[in-house]
């Protein structure tokens, strides 16, 4: 049995009929096995879309990396705008990616670039990011995240797709973004009109760091399990009591959040994915020994131990990292692309080796891209009508480019796609239909995404 099958716990605790083992005999010899079988059940129930993936990596780089000295080169084009860094061929035969990105480039067959990314935001990277994060382009409106904000995919897979109870439903690491230094945490990362239920568990601490822990998810000294669990039955009963008596008590039952809180502390399962050490010395290595790149390492952790989708924030703050308006060739050669090469090819290789690529999607996206031309301080400013996206794995079509850029890199030249119609595709690959309705807690309904639709030709 593949690790994956194993070690996602996910499904091992489901109500299991006749009916459904029999079929599970039957699909086994396609490779669809009882875990595979029982995750589509329960996302046709919800969705009627039976998912290609059970679970999903985000890796955002905040900031707008920049396409043109990246995945999208221009070796021919003009002299201010071709950069510094010379093109390496990929595994893919004709398709070429950056020379700082040796690594990387070799998963290309494994993969699919979308080299014709657009949307309507260019100065604000918060409403960037949130129209890359949820699919809904509201211009410039940029700012801090609102309760009326649409929710993260994360948040959506929360409803739709549940977990069992002591899973981490989806998570977001290592930091909550700001818009600037002192600016307010990005839109695009929390639940949204979906409620504060449904916002990510938040890991926010150096899993690159000799004493890296999680104390939110760790029992308290003093207090075991048994104990844990102990407390939570006598809350539980009180809370029936007093919802049984006269009146609407405050107490009226444990929230879903609360009660997965206690669930997770006493989870075995978890506790383990968040013990990193554990991890061989030549892994964590090939992952890359920095905040980042042990970050991607253990978003593959939390997704052996079920949860459903984890998002890697790139930068403590919108200018921090990606943001190249100075120095953009050497920021890029010297610290972002060798951290990135290292831990994008590491998972990709990693969940192969694991036999778990097929069923978890990987996402690598940004808020736009940077200037075909070069500025004054040898950087690249905002680009928001051409920029590159990165998919691989859950269903997505390997070996392949989608949409091309003109002769500079400054504008689409071939099917421009807009991040509303990559969320509706990753939606259709995790078993949701991104136009269904869900309410918020006025009941009023919203569509997940309203106006994007699935790209067939990224579909494997």
């Amino acid at each position: 049995m593949p690790h994956y099958a194993s070690g996602c716990p996910s499904f091992a605790r489901s109500a299991v009929s006749r009916r459904q083992m029999l079929r599970a005999g039957a699909v086994g010899a396609l490779g669809l096995g009882l875990p595979g079988l029982l995750a589509a059940d329960e996302s046709r129930q919800q969705t009627g879309i039976v998912p290609r993936a059970d679970h999903c990596i985000i890796i955002f780089l905040n900031g707008g990396p920049s396409h043109l000295d990246m995945w999208d080169m221009k070796p021919e084009g003009p002299s201010d705008s071709r950069g510094e860094f010379k093109p390496i061929a990929s595994s893919l035969p004709g398709v070429q990616m950056s020379e700082h990105l040796p690594k990387l480039s070799q998963q290309m067959h494994r993969a699919s670039l979308v080299r014709s990314m657009h949307h309507t935001v260019n100065n604000s990277h918060a409403a960037a990011v949130y129209v890359s994060m949820t699919g809904h382009d509201r211009g410039e409106f940029g700012g801090g995240f609102l309760p009326t904000d649409n929710p993260t995919p994360g948040a959506v897979l929360t409803r739709l797709r549940p977990t069992p109870a002591d899973v981490v439903p989806h998570a977001c690491l290592p930091y909550k973004t700001k818009e600037g230094a002192k600016g307010p945490p990005q839109p695009g990362f929390w639940g949204g009109w979906l409620g504060r239920n449904f916002d990510p568990r938040w890991i926010l601490k150096d899993p690159n760091a000799d004493d890296f822990s999680v104390p939110e998810f760790t029992l308290k000294q003093g207090i075991d399990s048994d104990r844990m669990v102990s407390r939570s039955s006598l809350l539980n009963q009180l809370n029936t009591n007093l919802a049984n008596g006269p009146g609407r008590s405050p107490l009226d039952a444990m929230s879903r959040f609360q009660q997965q809180a206690l669930d997770i502390l006493v989870s075995p399962t978890v506790q383990s994915a968040f013990r990193i050490e554990q991890e061989k010395d030549a892994v964590r290595d090939t992952y890359g020994r920095n905040i980042y790149g042990q970050s991607v390492l253990l978003a593959r952790r939390l997704l052996e131990a079920g949860t459903r989708l984890v998002t890697v924030s790139w930068a403590p703050d919108a200018n921090a990292t990606w943001d190249t308006h100075g120095a953009n060739f050497s920021k890029l050669k010297t610290s972002l692309l060798p951290q990135f090469d290292a831990a994008a090819a590491a998972l990709i290789e990693d969940l192969v080796d694991r036999g778990m690529l097929d069923r978890t999607l990987v996402a690598i996206l940004g808020d736009f891209g940077r200037t075909p031309k070069i500025n004054a301080n040898a950087g690249r400013d905002h680009w928001n009508f051409c920029y590159s996206i990165m998919l691989a794995g859950g269903g997505i079509r390997p070996g392949w480019v989608h949409g091309a850029s003109d002769k500079s890199g400054a504008y689409p030249a071939d099917n421009p796609t807009a991040p509303a119609d990559i969320l509706a595709t990753i939606y259709r690959l995790l078993g949701v239909d991104h136009q269904m309705e869900l309410y918020d807690r006025f009941r009023r309904p919203h569509q997940i995404v309203s106006r994007g639709n699935v790209v067939p030709g990224l579909l494997a």
